[in-house]
């Protein structure tokens, strides 16, 4: 085996990002990407201290991909186009990327300034994508809690093969996320008429 010459941090995270995507998270390890790059295991400590910190890296790197993918997709756009626009963006980021896209669904350490404020982003980019619908304070919080578990359990399924009826997944997808602008315009009909909810 012929050592990698010029090893660097973005080499690495490369090298971990292609292994994360094509095998699982799990797959990385410090033997497994030392294997991949033709190095040995210590000679990642130069870099990384240790897989935690790898892992952590991957996620941070995940948020920043995910956050420009989101920009592009929703540059422009507001009310249903906007929140269309986001959902089909985190989708497809979490099929292009679906070892980035598992390395950061866990909440970041309550001491990570930094994964948390790139975490904080991607929120943000939810908040505004309802905020044509009126949503402000907890409400929002919730609607963005909501946009979140169905687009997870969407991706999740898919990725596990869960859909297995020969039915098209990005019309199952679309009408999915109507349903659910649908229940976020009803509830807003019926807190400006009064009506309990």
């Amino acid at each position: 085996m012929s050592p990698r010459i010029g090893l660097d941090l973005p080499t690495l995270l490369e090298a971990a990002t292609e292994l994360a995507d094509q095998q699982g998270l799990e797959s990385v390890t410090l033997a497994s990407l030392a294997s991949q790059l033709n190095i040995r295991s210590p000679s990642l400590y130069n870099h990384v201290n240790g897989l935690p910190e790898l892992r952590r890296l991957l996620a941070l790197k995940g948020l920043e991909l995910l956050l420009t993918k989101l920009d592009g997709a929703a540059a422009n756009l507001l009310g249903d186009e906007a929140l269309m626009a986001f959902c089909r963006a985190y989708l497809s980021f979490s099929r292009e990327h679906p070892g980035l896209y598992e390395a950061f669904q866990r909440a970041p350490e309550p001491d990570d300034t930094e994964l948390k404020q790139a975490a904080a982003l991607v929120v943000d980019r939810a908040v505004q994508a309802i905020g044509a619908y009126g949503l402000q304070g907890d409400a929002a919080i919730h609607a963005v809690r909501a946009v979140r578990s169905f687009l997870h359990g969407f991706a999740s399924l898919e990725r596990q093969g869960g859909f297995g009826i020969k039915l098209d997944l990005d019309d199952t997808f679309r009408l999915m996320v109507e349903t659910f602008i649908a229940g976020v315009k009803a509830r807003r009909n019926e807190a400006s008429e009064g009506v309990p909810t």
